[in-house]
């Protein structure tokens, strides 16, 4: 059987929610640069029209009306290419989730998703009717299938039907968020289906931030038998272009296109990104996060708490490489428990970064706090409200300066904390953004060590490495007083948390039953300090918030 050769683009963009023009803008944009490259068929991500997840917006006729002007806007400007884009369409059985098959200037055909996901993050079943149809176009003398995000992931779903229709080319557009470990999910799945179903698959991703979820890109081509062909960078945005040599399939019941190119320039060899290293992952997922919230949201500068120790230092750097050491400022506020290390500590971080520094002392102010509530605490013990009361005045300056200057104020609570309610409610828990509230105590240390490493000097100086963690709220504190020590606790916090391990099995897997008791008690008791906290980038497979939603009130233990 013979062959034909198609030239086959992959935009992986980063678009915004709701800026349906800008977004557009940008679909057109780069599908002249595809155009330009000679690419016959050029995909974007799933609802690129809309930004993913568009959530109830949804629920706006006028929106949904708008994301199809502009879906026009965009297939008018399709002449010379075929264009695969992602849109929310409206139908009279209701709204899909849908791709959109423009050529010669019109839409050709139209597929509605089939598989809507509705656990973790996912909630699409709340907006979209599934498909029920599997389409195949024909362009010059092959035959390729369009399908979108979940339903590649189901090996007896559209793309085997679309492949018993003729189709040789699986064109599956995507916005599959970033967690640790789904990069390799991802890959399995795709070589899967590429050799059950004898077929190419071109599968590209969003990339970007929004709210709480990254999107990694690293978009794939597998070729029939499995193999990676192509993979675009992670974290970046990315025009991918590869030829790929198709069986050619009768056209015969196939929504005909146009035929191909015959003047294409030469292409250099499939670019094949190398996959990152899982820390590196995590931190270029962070940094990505990062810099969106703050840039899509409309903010120019950033401000943290800088205590001396391991997570505001590694906020602190997250936010340089995010948005520039001259738009981060850095707030030391100590009290009379700070010691002289962590007051140094901070300072000489800020300098290693170049970022500016400030210095608030709080020793004032919560004694007035304490000489106003003297008669209201008479015949009561100092206990943790005294403690409490010095972060929330911390909490209060750094609101302040956010609230004075239009700054964005960055939380540095991670995930270990927050489980266990190791966290001060309107005191250190304040901020806008929670950059690490899903990096458990023990990944931060390796995040701060790879950045250190990466750039071949002391950025966070050692010593913030090898002093016992502490909030210095009181004398001689350690966080190890109230928690296990963090080697031990972040087992268990993946057990229960991530996995949902009774407390039974958590004990089997080898944790201690007092430190299994300890965690569930702490982990269940604090859900209403966590619905409070400040949003923050997902990057485990089950992160608080979309992903965990656990009642407040509740009695099952």
């Amino acid at each position: 059987m013979k062959k034909e050769r198609l030239r086959i683009a992959l935009a992986q963009i980063n678009p915004v929610v709701g800026d349906l023009k800008g977004n557009s803008d940008k679909v057109i944009a780069w599908m002249k640069k595809a155009v330009g490259l000679g690419a016959d068929i050029v995909s974007f991500p799933e609802l690129i029209t809309t930004g993913y997840p568009p959530e109830d917006l949804l629920l706006k006729s006028n929106f949904i009306a708008d994301n199809i002007q502009e879906l026009e806007r965009i297939c008018r400007n399709a002449t010379d290419i075929v264009a695969v884009v992602g849109f929310a369409d409206q139908a009279k059985k209701g709204l899909y989730n849908a791709a959109a098959v423009a050529a010669r200037a019109k839409v050709r055909g139209v597929y509605h998703k089939v598989y809507l996901p509705n656990y973790g993050v996912f909630d699409e079943k709340r907006y979209f009717a599934a498909g029920k149809d599997f389409p195949v176009f024909a362009i010059g003398r092959t035959a390729f299938g369009v399908n979108i995000c979940e339903d590649i992931w189901h090996l007896e779903g559209p793309a085997g039907v679309q492949a018993y229709k003729g189709a040789r080319l699986i064109i599956n557009i995507n916005a599959s968020p970033y967690h640790m470990g789904k990069g390799l999910m991802r890959e399995k799945i795709l070589k899967a289906q590429a050799k059950k179903n004898n077929v190419f698959i071109s599968y590209v991703n969003l990339v970007g931030g929004q709210d709480e979820l990254v999107f990694d890109g690293q978009s794939l081509v597998i070729d029939d038998k499995g193999r990676v062909i192509a993979r675009a960078k992670a974290f970046a945005e990315e025009l991918l272009v590869i030829d790929v040599d198709l069986k050619e399939c009768p056209r015969k019941s196939k929504i005909f296109l146009g035929g191909i190119s015959p003047d294409k320039t030469k292409l250099a060899g499939p670019s094949v990104a190398a996959a990152k290293e899982e820390t590196g992952e995590v931190y270029h997922a962070l940094v990505l996060g990062l810099k969106d919230y703050i840039f899509k949201n409309n903010f120019k500068k950033a401000v943290l708490g800088l205590s001396g120790g391991i997570d505001s230092s590694l906020v602190a750097t997250l936010a340089v490489d995010a948005i520039g050491a001259k738009n981060i400022v850095g707030v030391s506020m100590p009290s009379a428990y700070t010691s002289q290390e962590s007051k140094e500590d901070a300072q000489r971080l800020a300098r290693n970064l170049g970022i500016e520094f400030q210095t608030v002392p709080i020793q004032e102010i919560v004694d007035k706090y304490l000489e106003f509530l003297k008669a209201a605490f008479a015949g009561k013990a100092p206990d943790v409200t005294e403690e409490n009361l010095q972060a929330r005045v911390r909490g209060n300056i750094l609101m302040a300066l956010s609230n004075k200057f239009g700054y964005l104020a960055l939380n540095t609570g991670n995930k270990s904390e927050v489980s266990c309610g190791y966290c001060t409610l309107y005191g250190d828990m304040a901020g806008g953004f929670g950059v690490i509230k899903d990096v458990p105590k023990m990944l931060v240390y390796k995040l701060a060590e790879f950045k250190n490493k990466k750039e071949g000097r002391e950025v966070i100086p050692a010593r913030v490495f090898e002093k016992a963690p502490t909030a210095e709220l009181r004398v001689n504190q350690k966080d190890s007083d109230s928690l296990p020590e963090y080697v031990v606790l972040d087992k268990a916090l993946k057990l229960y948390v991530e996995e949902d391990m009774s407390l039974t099995d958590m004990v089997r897997s080898g944790i201690l039953p007092d430190v299994a008791n300890t965690v569930v008690r702490l982990v269940d008791s604090n859900e209403y300090k966590r619905r409070q906290a400040p949003p923050g980038i997902k990057i485990t497979p089950k992160a608080f918030g979309k992903d965990r939603r656990m009642p407040i009130t509740n009695r099952y233990r």
